[in-house]
């Protein structure tokens, strides 16, 4: 099954557009977990295991493993969702983007070594530095397009041709890249405006869309705004809302009455 394929099932399985993103901060770890050589595998499988039957997929943001030394366990953290949740499919969020001959390297990084489902890209080198995540056509390649942070508006703002550089990236991705329909993209929640655009010009891609919760996104607005006539076409992710509702040594279950808060926000609007 195709990302995909796996994304749609998902949707519909779980009635969720939401996303659990796996960013693992040692220092807000409940006091049990510290000090041990797997913490952080055993923090997210716990949060993992607690929000399965809640989310579309999981969204493990690589840099939390790599600073802490800890990449075999995020190839375990993986292992185990396939292994446990073959239906929730997993997005490794490292927005890679480079030459050619090192894309290829980045892609058997994420879709061999980690075996993740899909990978966030940057697409500002151009179609060949994409082509070698287009080269696995059973795997999801999510393009930066309009970034929640502030300061993309530097660049993603800028001028070119009569119309703002993100909807020139939206509208390449969608005419020219997406021949196997395996794209999507990321358009952050602070900017419904921006999601209502991109939408109109990609159609059902799916899209990626950081800044709930923690950023301070719009659920209502980033809904009205970007989800598809049938009521899905987003991935909603929620970070550290859901990772850290707990302190304790129940922390999993805090973090599920979290997600299934923000999944049914999700769901109040989705229709």
């Amino acid at each position: 099954m195709t990302f995909i394929d796996s994304l749609n099932a998902a949707w519909r399985k779980n009635a969720s557009l939401l996303c659990v993103g796996l960013d693992p901060d040692l220092a807000k770890f409940p006091a049990h977990l510290q000090g041990k050589s797997d913490a952080i595998f055993e923090f997210c499988r716990s949060i993992v295991d607690a929000t399965a039957d809640l989310v579309c997929c999981f969204k493990p943001q690589i840099a939390y493993f790599a600073a802490n030394h800890a990449e075999d366990q995020l190839e375990a953290l993986i292992a185990h969702i396939h292994a446990a949740y073959p239906d929730i499919p997993v997005i490794l969020d490292a927005k890679r983007g480079d030459i050619g001959s090192t894309a290829e390297q980045y892609a058997i990084e994420a879709f061999e070594r980690y075996q993740a489902d899909a990978l966030t890209v940057n697409p500002y080198m151009g179609k060949d530095s994409v082509d070698p995540y287009l080269a696995y056509p059973d795997k999801g390649v999510i393009l930066l397009c309009r970034t929640s942070n502030p300061g993309g508006s530097d660049l993603q703002f800028l001028d070119v041709g009569g119309k703002k550089l993100y909807e020139h990236v939206a509208e390449i991705i969608a005419r020219d890249w997406n021949t196997t329909g395996q794209c999507g993209l990321v358009v952050g929640a602070t900017f419904p405006g921006e999601i209502a655009r991109v939408r109109e010009i990609v159609g059902d891609m799916p899209l990626l869309v950081p800044g709930i919760g923690a950023q301070g996104g719009d659920v209502e607005a980033t809904l009205n705004a970007g989800r598809t006539a049938g009521g899905t076409g987003l991935i909603i992710n929620n970070s550290r809302a859901i990772l850290y509702a707990g302190k304790g040594e129940d922390f999993a279950n805090a973090s599920r009455l979290a997600a299934q808060a923000s999944r049914d926000l999700i769901n109040r609007y989705r229709n």
